[in-house]
């Protein structure tokens, strides 16, 4: 296959496979192996390119049996209508995320102690580390680092507000992982969120909060700027999948 994102490759080339007939409603696909070997990828890209087929409906995950041909793929138009729709509940998630997060971070800058810094640090680490990989892993390491934000404020409440959507937050911000290849890097506004929380300076840890989350809005926006008034939203860490040759292309979530 060529380079690129790995997943969204790998999701392209099965759904060719399912338009082409490869595959008859109700027929069994092959086995991850399989269709790894075929493709020349890993299991987990295999794995994650089934689960968003699964979730578009083309094709039905039976547990204990295999993966199974649902029905002929929607025609294009009714696939852009799909990803405009995934777009608006995406943009609606960053509005969230906007609204705990700025005040969270706001909170946060004036509250966080020396050794709170370490533990931001090791995050940040990790979510550095693992961008260009698998998107659940790449996710989890981003909102460790931006719950810890949140629990910094001090504010249960908010803690808790943002410990409640987390599991919508997760499951939005992988699938805007694998199916969006040209997130932006913000990679720099969360170290200059780290470094303005180092600093205890509030204003600098409002503007990289709401630099990185308007940064990937404005990709929503795109699409639809009616109900975006400026294109402003709120931005998630994401990074672009893994590459078959390692290599790293570092996206925003």
């Amino acid at each position: 296959m060529r380079h690129g994102p790995v997943v969204p490759r790998v999701e392209s080339a099965l759904r060719a496979m399912l338009t082409e007939g490869r595959w008859r409603p109700g027929e069994r696909l092959p086995n991850e192996v399989a269709l790894a070997a075929e493709l020349g990828v890993g299991r987990s890209s295999v794995r994650e390119a089934v689960r968003l087929l699964a979730h578009d409906g083309l094709v039905e995950v039976r547990h204990g049996s295999g993966t199974y041909a649902a029905r002929p793929p929607a025609p294009a138009g009714e696939g852009d209508m799909r990803r405009l729709l995934r777009r608006a509940r995406l943009r609606e998630v960053y509005e969230v995320r906007r609204a705990l997060e700025v005040e969270a971070a706001r909170l946060a800058a004036g509250r966080i102690r020396p050794e709170d810094i370490g533990r931001l640090r090791d995050h940040l680490a990790l979510r550095e580390e693992r961008a260009g990989g698998d998107p659940s892993a790449f996710v989890d390491a981003d909102l460790a680092f931006h719950r810890t934000v949140v629990e910094l404020s001090g504010n249960a409440v908010l803690l808790g507000l943002f410990t409640s959507v987390l599991p919508v937050l997760r499951e939005a911000l992988v699938e805007m992982v694998s199916h969006e290849p040209a997130l932006p890097d913000v990679s720099c506004a969360h170290a200059e969120l780290l470094d303005g929380l180092a600093r205890g300076d509030a204003d600098a840890a409002i503007e990289a909060t709401v630099a990185h989350l308007e940064a990937v809005m404005e990709l929503f926006g795109s699409d639809n700027d009616s109900g975006n008034g400026n294109g402003s939203g709120s931005g998630s860490d994401t990074s672009e999948l893994e590459s078959d040759n390692s290599e790293k292309e570092v996206a925003a979530p």
